[in-house]
């Protein structure tokens, strides 16, 4: 991998053009494959792909990429455009047959989802093996007859894991962001008297760092912290961290602030974290969509709810 791969990989972590970080599904060789070389079936989202090449370096391997339109492997399989049909067109498109001498192909473990093995073998011949989780533990599968040990067959989200999915989340949150702060803006401005510029500078500061905080606490905060913080739904972990970022801007710029806008303070930091935080459910590896969208009908509402009442209350405290 060079430069240019690196740098594209750091790209689409922040969320940059990552749709279009995509390489032609089709048959590519690692090292020098020859008939008897291993097979191996991934996804066409390039960070994938590259990932794969990286922990293949020094090894002579097929990779045949599926065409996901540039989604992972995990989300391809549920979308099931890592799945049985495609992975049995591309294999007559390419003809594998007439490239390997054998008939298996190692899919990653993660896109068993989308993939029925049986369906595969009758209409192709091909056999699928499962390999394990990580990329990074696929020499060791290879190198052990294809046989995975229990320990690379398990789903783990560790701190690293959680961490580098928070860069993307803060991107996408910006245009929501810049709306959230005009509107803190315009109504800081408002008073007896009509429209202030100096005004909505001046008291629109601690509303705009609330929001710019419960951004932090929610998207990047409640991830790292995520296995520590009580509960289940991320929501309700969001709105932990959240209330202890009133209470900390309660302590500090807040302090001179009347009781109902304090109120209003740790209803709208709480329901805000607690949003971007739920946002973070699409990237765990634990959540299923039924219990997500569980937890967004409860949580939606509730969050709407405390929003639209913190800034009722905030009103309150800024003209009675």
């Amino acid at each position: 991998m060079g430069l240019k791969d690196k740098l594209g990989g750091c790209r689409v972590r922040w969320g940059i053009r990552r749709m279009h970080y995509t390489v032609p599904a089709g048959l590519y060789a690692v090292g020098e494959p020859g008939s008897d070389s291993p097979v191996l079936v991934t996804a066409n989202y390039k960070l994938s792909f590259d990932l794969l090449r990286r922990e293949l370096s020094g090894r002579n391997h097929w990779l045949l990429v599926l065409e996901t339109f540039g989604i992972n492997v995990w989300c391809a399989a549920g979308k099931r455009t890592f799945g049985t049909s495609e992975l049995v067109n591309r294999i007559h498109k390419v003809q594998l047959e007439r490239v390997v001498n054998h008939r298996t192909i190692i899919l990653p473990q993660l896109g068993a989802p989308g993939v029925a093995a049986h369906e595969v073998k009758k209409a192709t011949g091909f056999r699928v093996r499962y390999g394990p989780v990580r990329a990074g533990d696929l020499p060791q599968y290879l190198d052990n007859g294809l046989k995975a040990i229990e320990e690379t067959r398990q789903i783990r989200f560790s701190l690293w894991d959680r961490l580098v999915l928070t860069p993307v989340e803060l991107v996408t949150a910006w245009k929501v962001s810049l709306v959230a702060l005009l509107l803190i803006f315009l109504l800081s401005g408002l008073g007896r008297n009509g429209f202030s510029f100096a005004g909505a500078l001046s008291r629109g500061f601690t509303p705009g760092l609330t929001y710019l905080g419960a951004l932090l606490m929610g998207a990047v905060v409640t991830p790292v912290f995520l296995p520590w913080i009580p509960g289940r739904a991320f929501s309700l972990k969001g709105a932990q961290v959240g209330l202890l970022w009133a209470l900390l801007l309660t302590l500090t710029v807040a302090s001179h602030w009347s009781g109902a806008s304090l109120v209003g303070l740790f209803l709208i930091a709480s329901a805000l974290t607690a949003y971007f935080a739920m946002n973070f459910t699409g990237c765990s590896t634990f959540t299923s969509l039924s219990g997500v969208q569980k937890e967004m009908r409860i949580a939606v509402p509730v969050i709407i709810l405390s929003i639209v009442s913190g800034g009722a209350a905030l009103l309150m405290g800024r003209f009675l």
